[in-house]
């Protein structure tokens, strides 16, 4: 027979690892062209939760977006800019925290470091019910695009 201590750690680590398991299946990579990132290359894109494509954003809940991308310049602060492209018209979306460098991004930037920047999308109540691309910049110093995807979701109620 295992002492309570043992049977109780199994118990805990296999609880984590249920959750990781579960963290996993809901952040799935993401579709995006890249639409002219010049001072970086991306590497990935993932929505949690986004279990289908294009995700489906319900209003009054927040998203998670994850990019992983390598910087090709060096750069003491990054800013994310978001827009809804809706009939070609880009319309801003709003972020809570639009400094990259307090969303996963340890600043100053340097050549050649991958980095994972990590944002909140907040989809409003009163966004229309829509499919649109979004489109999402981070810009280093001289305003040049550390990463510009775009990526097609829907809003829903």
């Amino acid at each position: 027979l295992l002492a309570p201590e043992v049977k109780n750690m199994d118990v805990r680590t296999g609880l984590i690892a249920l959750f990781c398991l579960i963290g996993l299946t809901w952040a799935q990579p993401v579709k995006y062209i890249d639409c002219g990132s010049t001072s970086g290359k991306v590497i990935g894109v993932d929505i949690n939760p986004c279990p289908n494509q294009p995700c489906q954003l319900h209003k009054g809940n927040s998203y998670t977006v994850n990019v992983t991308f390598t910087s090709n310049v060096d750069s003491d602060k990054s800013t994310a800019v978001v827009h809804g492209i809706v009939g070609g018209i880009p319309i801003p979306f709003s972020i809570p925290v639009p400094d990259g460098c307090r969303s996963g991004i340890q600043c100053p930037i340097k050549t050649g470091e991958t980095y994972n920047y990590q944002a909140s999308l907040p989809v409003k109540t009163e966004y229309p019910s829509i499919k649109c691309v979004v489109e999402w910049e981070l810009t280093d110093n001289g305003n040049k695009d550390l990463f510009c995807i775009k990526f097609p979701v829907q809003i829903v109620n």
